[in-house]
């Protein structure tokens, strides 16, 4: 048992990323349309409130909304901010305005890009025009961006939406994205560097003098931090487990397979691995294992048993 020093805190960028799919009811439909087939639709409240981008409900009343209308391709900037570093993704890679823009007819405003070559060539009240995209396919970004517009045109009027267009669209795929940078904390960092030497560190509560693993900086039960570490295992109990039948993504492993709860000799805390080195369904509670390592691994790869008799219940009970 010694006193936890001071590591150096590990931390690690992660990136979490999907495509979010979403179906489209008949306003987003004849929106994104439109924009595909160079054509910016609004849609209409009982009080003559032009609303661009379009909503299927009245935002005051929530009155379902269907009366469509077209909207001009040049408007009003409203309000701004410059973007001096576009991020992965933005609708420009060299630097930009972000503004509101509310185009000829309508009573909102549509957030986009401006296309300016620094902050002192965007204003409120700047007159702009949508740049199309050179490829559309009916999502908000046929919509290149927004230009300065120089022209001396009358702005138009909101005009009643005629006919339809082919082939709509009813959906769309957005990828979702998020780029962070993990730290698992000082505790943790101590648990990972141990299991890195092949040993698993818990702490020990002052108080209650229960050991967790993963420590976890503080005990939960009292609310006191944990400095004291105590190196537990490398055997334990099997206290509970599930048979995994259908196949992880990336994960080479043939189904079915065992994930279990091990309880660590030593250990209050139960920890989760997989169970091999013996069939499926002859895994049980109780069962003792041991941790297998793979060449050059910071973990275990999988625990299997040991040969012991099992473990009694009384033993692990308070465990499960």
């Amino acid at each position: 048992m010694t006193t936890a020093p001071r590591p150096d805190i590990l931390r690690a960028p992660l990136i979490v990323e999907f495509p979010f799919t979403r179906s489209l009811g008949p306003v987003q439909s004849a929106f994104l349309t439109g924009l595909r087939n160079k054509v910016t639709l609004g849609v209409r409240t009982p009080t003559g409130k032009v609303l661009v981008p379009p909503v299927e409900y009245d935002p005051d009343t929530a009155e379902e909304l269907r009366d469509l209308v077209e909207v001009g391709a040049t408007g009003t900037v409203t309000t701004w901010a410059w973007n001096h570093e576009p991020r992965r993704g933005q609708p420009l890679d060299t630097p930009f305005a972000w503004v509101l823009v509310k185009l000829d007819g309508a009573d909102t405003a549509l957030l986009h890009a401006l296309d300016v070559p620094g902050p002192e060539a965007v204003r409120t009240g700047q007159r702009v025009r949508v740049r199309w995209a050179a490829e559309r396919e009916g999502v908000i970004t046929d919509i290149a961006c927004f230009e300065p517009d120089d022209s001396t045109t009358e702005p138009a009027q909101a005009a009643p939406h005629q006919g339809e267009f082919g082939d709509m669209v009813t959906g769309i795929v957005t990828p979702a994205r998020l780029d962070y940078e993990y730290s698992p904390g000082g505790a943790q960092t101590r648990y990972i560097n141990a299991l890195a030497d092949r040993r698993t560190v818990g702490e020990r509560c002052p108080s209650c003098r229960k050991v967790y693993v993963p420590p976890r900086g503080a005990c939960p039960t009292c609310g006191v931090a944990t400095t004291e570490q105590v190196e537990v295992g490398p055997a334990g109990t099997v206290t509970t487990y599930c048979i995994v039948n259908i196949k992880a993504k990336n994960l080479d492993i043939e189904v079915p397979y065992v994930y279990a709860h091990i309880a660590l000799d030593g250990a209050d805390l139960a920890l989760h691995g997989r169970i091999a080195g013996i069939p499926y369904d002859q895994v049980r509670m109780g069962l003792r294992v041991e941790p297998v390592w793979t060449e050059g691994g910071r973990y275990p790869d999988h625990y299997r048993p040991t040969g012991e008799p099992d473990a009694d219940y009384d033993t692990y009970k308070e465990l499960i």
